[in-house]
């Protein structure tokens, strides 16, 4: 009997399973820094052939939440990440430009140390980090002013959220809230100093999920209207070639509280200060918004900086001199909206 053989060429058995093997180990190197492997690679597959997102990836995202902690949030996560920066590891203001770079022209006032901060008192606790500085209040156990210069090296940085996670902060002597405090209150972790303003270096995003940067935000509010102003004013960072930025919750005596080891204030208003500078051209704008969902335009929480300083009892911007703070904090709507808006 004659045995009859097929011509060309035909993979045996183990050799297919060891291309295989080898897929997989090449499959794990590629997507090792990342927790889920496969995962990944579908999705990498899924972008390409133009699929997009998984349904159930789609509906209910929050971007705003970062994944419970393990017990009860006490435990920091010192995780790093392969991509962390040169400036993250060095953990030095020195690297941080300044809103005078990039061919602006400093005012005189701008020079002085602390240019940016509110008017604060000694023993008042003011707290530094790479890349904002606030005054955290224990009697709320909330910041009442966060101050950063926002700047387009920062925002178009290629660092992202993902592994950050909400932490208490070190760095407040009489102990921030924690992230436990939050769960199952109904209220985000609203952030103060934006994630997406700090995308310069993985250590300055980390250091944005301090709890000491975080206050009780309506989810509704947090995920829409708050949202959409944090990216009007990246917009503006951009256009502007750095601006200044302050912000902070309104906070009295009363006010409702949250938590389940700590007792954290849940503030009625929030609100924004934003100062331009290139001298001589200089102008200021004050946002001042409900704790709540709203459909309505940016311009229409546009108010007089006066009147945020007169709500919180906090002096902005201290060391511009006096008749120019008069007229950039006494400023019309219309005449602020004219100039940060056109």
């Amino acid at each position: 009997m004659k045995n009859y053989h097929r011509r060309g060429f035909r993979l045996r058995g183990n050799t297919l399973v060891l291309l295989f093997i080898f897929f997989l180990i090449g499959l794990f190197l590629h997507y090792g820094g990342r927790s889920q492997p496969v995962v990944a690679f579908w999705n990498d597959v899924r972008s390409l052939v133009g699929l997009g997102p998984a349904r159930h990836e789609r509906i209910g995202n929050n971007p705003y939440k970062a994944p419970e902690p393990t017990n009860d949030g006490d435990v920091a996560s010192d995780r790093r990440t392969d991509d962390e920066s040169e400036a993250s590891d060095n953990g030095s203001n020195s690297s941080v430009p300044t809103p005078g770079s990039g061919g602006k022209t400093l005012f005189d006032f701008e020079k002085r140390p602390g240019f940016i901060l509110p008017a604060h008192k000694t023993g008042d606790e003011i707290i530094e980090h790479s890349g904002y500085t606030l005054r955290f209040r224990d009697q709320y156990k909330v910041a009442d002013w966060v101050a950063y210069p926002l700047l387009p090296e920062e925002i178009n940085g290629d660092t992202d959220r993902e592994g950050s996670r909400f932490t208490p902060d070190p760095a407040v002597p009489t102990g921030s809230a924690l992230p436990s405090d939050y769960t199952k209150s109904g209220y985000d972790r609203g952030h103060l100093a934006p994630a997406g303003d700090f995308k310069y270096s993985r250590k300055m995003m980390q250091e944005t999920f301090f709890m000491s940067n975080m206050t009780p935000q309506a989810p509704q509010f947090n995920r829409g209207i708050w949202k959409e102003l944090e990216g009007q004013v990246r917009a503006w960072g951009l256009r502007d070639r750095g601006i200044y930025v302050i912000t902070g919750p309104v906070l009295k005596p009363g006010l409702p509280t949250i938590g389940k080891v700590n007792e954290v204030s849940v503030p009625e208003k929030f609100y924004k200060v934003l100062l331009y500078c290139d001298s001589p051209n200089i102008r200021m704008i004050g946002f001042l918004l409900n704790n709540e969902a709203s459909d309505q335009p940016l311009t229409s929480f546009v108010v007089p900086v006066s009147q945020i300083e007169q709500l919180t009892g906090i002096t902005f911007f201290p060391f511009i001199p006096a008749d120019m703070a008069q007229r950039l904090k006494n400023q019309s709507r219309s005449a602020m909206v004219d100039a940060w808006f056109r």
